[in-house]
């Protein structure tokens, strides 16, 4: 029985016909060219995300699940206690709240892959706790209500950032079940933040701050289409700016002017500043409001925000957020934030998973309104990289924190906040935002165009949807990537009708061939766009794409002073490190380089990390440099061969404390 069925059948007995909606749902969205698929619609069924959601399911979701419900997390305590149910005080972070309703999002994904409907049932439990925790006018905050704190005193107490993920988890929620349990609790909810904010008082009119209640409340105006809710979303977004930043009773010295996006109205915005997750919240969720309102001066701000963003302050494993404290260009004090164009640190790059994640969560509603393959090219290398590093192999573990480099011998773990990843980090946001985004990823891997589907995420799945037309279209497909460029679509159902069948050559796939039904084609294929194969498809047909997948030495931008004369590894969308763990005992990362030619190989290993492919290599280590003053004069270097292995990025610190670095200096053998 296919999970869209299984859907159906569930709506239709709820008294409810629900059409298949996305993650995403911007199906009606009238500047949308590239629809979500149905939640459910496509499922990972072998290859690295089949592995990687199996995780999910079996470990990710249940081990944070204890955490989250117990005396560790939090989290539900605190809704027990709002609730009457519980005694007792606070406790946990301002965002606890948000960081429970991302959980509860992830478990639903999980429900309509597996149908365990001992998953619905305990949702609708915890479901009812929140409804009882909930005030009589709709306020739902339980670090506010739970202590003397008066609401929307402080903007850093986080009741909207909680308010934007209690929605978009009930809509969420509402789309799979047709229950509206939760939905009710999130529309009384909205309705008094329209009553509260739309009046525009005074004091409320700086309380953005982190922005998650404009996708939330994007989300309930295409669920409930009540327009009061995308008024409210725009209202958030033209608030910014509007205000002078001074340090005032809603503040922090810390929490003003560039570190919060006020200092400049997002439409005359031309770089991202301050705190990476507030601003990337803050451009997506304009990004889905443009969708909606097709206003210009919106997305020409975004557009120049996404370029500044991907091409002057992104890490190679798509990672932002280059500082842990810092000042901006306007002299505010900003944290876990964007620096200027250029400056790279590696080992103090601060990169919070959460950030990483907007950082693909903008892209992907920057493809839906432009169409472009370089949103997905983004995408992928979040997913496959700075966000996966977030969390351990073994799914029990996190970083908050993912730098480039990482030394020991000081005994320093200030670069990662930790000696490995933990099973549990005060600041929680980042590991349950990380489990829904795996636990959703099939959501991400088509798009439905105007005629036909677009391909942006590459694993083995089957995907059941239906074309724009109404048509449906079944397809499955099978490879072994990111470790091999081999691809093949199989169309199991289609129309008779000719139909686009959009396929992503990333940018990094140099001389990409397609193949239709075994016979090469013709068609040029440019790097960093969609190949757009137009035909009258049948049941059997066949498509195959073949990437090459080059083991690559990329260097860093001139202007880039902590990557000059270093280089990174990389073999298709995979960054590649070394670890202490793979060179001689007592080896410090400093003293290890990457001759031009080393011998590169890539390996796969099954049953290594999780299986993944190494790559082999002949690195040099240098042996003379000992010294301990601050600088020396410098001699001849002497060099030792070592034969190891590169690791993917994601993978590392599942072996113990190491020092690891992407970066190195790199040997000319012809110089």
């Amino acid at each position: 029985m296919c999970r869209f069925f299984l859907l159906t059948i569930c709506s239709i007995l709820t008294g409810n016909l629900l059409f298949a909606q996305g993650v995403t749902d911007n199906t009606n969205s009238p500047q949308v060219v590239f629809k979500s698929t149905g939640i459910g619609e496509c499922q990972w069924t072998n290859g690295f995300w089949a592995d990687k959601h199996k995780v999910c399911e079996e470990v990710m979701v249940p081990h944070m699940g204890t955490i989250l419900k117990g005396d560790v997390g939090h989290a539900l305590n605190n809704f027990k206690k709002a609730a009457g149910q519980m005694e007792g005080s606070h406790k946990g972070e301002f965002w606890h709240d948000g960081d429970f309703y991302k959980w509860m999002e992830s478990v639903m994904y999980i429900y309509v892959e597996n149908n365990d409907q001992k998953l619905l049932a305990e949702l609708d439990t915890l479901i009812d706790i929140i409804g009882a925790a909930q005030e009589e006018d709709g306020y739902l905050s339980t670090q506010v209500s739970l202590t003397e704190k008066g609401r929307w005193e402080n903007r850093k107490y986080h009741e909207l950032y909680n308010s934007g993920h209690l929605i978009n988890s009930a809509c969420i929620h509402y789309r799979i079940t047709a229950q509206k349990n939760f939905l009710d609790i999130a529309v009384k909810h909205a309705d008094y933040l329209y009553a509260t904010f739309t009046p525009q008082p005074d004091s409320l009119k700086r309380f953005g701050f982190n922005q998650s209640q404009i996708m939330g409340l994007t989300e309930l105006y295409r669920t409930t289409k009540d327009n009061r809710y995308l008024e409210l979303a725009e209202l958030f977004i033209n608030m910014r700016g509007k205000s002078r930043s001074v340090v005032d009773a809603h503040t922090k010295p810390k929490m003003i002017g560039d570190m919060v996006q006020e200092r400049t109205p997002l439409r005359k915005s031309k770089e991202a500043v301050g705190h990476a997750v507030l601003a990337l919240y803050f451009y997506a969720g304009a990004t889905d409001v443009y969708s909606e309102t097709g206003e210009k001066a919106l997305i020409d701000a975004l557009d120049r925000l996404w370029e500044d963003v991907v091409e002057h302050k992104m890490y190679i494993t798509g990672a932002v957020g280059q500082t842990h404290h810092g000042l901006s260009k306007k002299k505010d004090t900003v944290h876990e934030a964007f620096l200027p164009s250029y400056d790279m640190p590696n080992a103090t790059a601060y990169n919070e998973t959460c950030a990483n994640i907007a950082n693909a969560m903008f892209s992907y509603r920057m493809l839906g309104v432009k169409g472009d393959a370089k949103y997905a090219d983004v995408i992928e290398l979040v997913l496959l990289n700075s966000a996966m590093s977030g969390i351990s192999i073994e799914g029990k573990d996190y970083f908050y924190v993912n730098p480039l480099r990482r030394y020991t011998n000081t005994g320093d773990y200030k670069s990662t906040e930790a000696a490995n990843r933990e099973p549990y980090i005060n600041c929680f946001c980042c590991p349950p935002n990380l489990v829904r985004t795996i636990a959703k990823s099939a959501g991400w891997a088509y798009s439905i165009t105007e005629n036909g589907v677009a391909v942006n995420l590459y694993g083995g799945n089957k995907l059941e949807t239906s074309l724009a037309d109404g048509s449906k279209l079944i397809l499955a497909q099978d490879t072994n990537y990111p470790w091999e460029g081999s691809v093949t679509f199989s169309i199991q159902k289609c129309k008779k009708e000719a139909f686009d069948f959009r396929l992503r050559i990333p940018k990094w796939a140099k001389g990409t061939t397609v193949f239709i039904n075994g016979k090469k084609q013709d068609k040029e294929l440019a790097e960093g766009k969609y190949a757009v194969i137009n035909r009258k498809w049948k049941k059997g047909d066949k498509i195959t794409l073949e990437m090459p997948m080059e083991i690559k030495l990329m260097e860093g931008h001139k202007q880039i002073e902590q990557t000059r004369n270093q280089v990174a590894v990389k073999r298709g969308p995979i960054v590649y490190c070394v670890e202490t763990t793979d060179l001689p005992k007592g080896t410090d990362i400093m003293d290890v380089y990457l001759p031009e030619n080393a011998n590169y190989k890539a390996v796969y290993q099954p049953d290594f990390l999780g299986g993944l492919s190494t790559i082999k290599a002949d690195l040099m280590i240098r042996k003379d440099k000992k010294e301990t003053e601050m600088y020396t004069s410098l001699s001849q270097p002497k060099f030792e061969k070592f034969s190891t292995q590169l690791i993917p990025y994601y993978a590392w610190s599942n072996r113990g404390t190491v020092e690891m670095s992407v970066w190195l200096p790199v040997i000319w053998n012809n110089l």
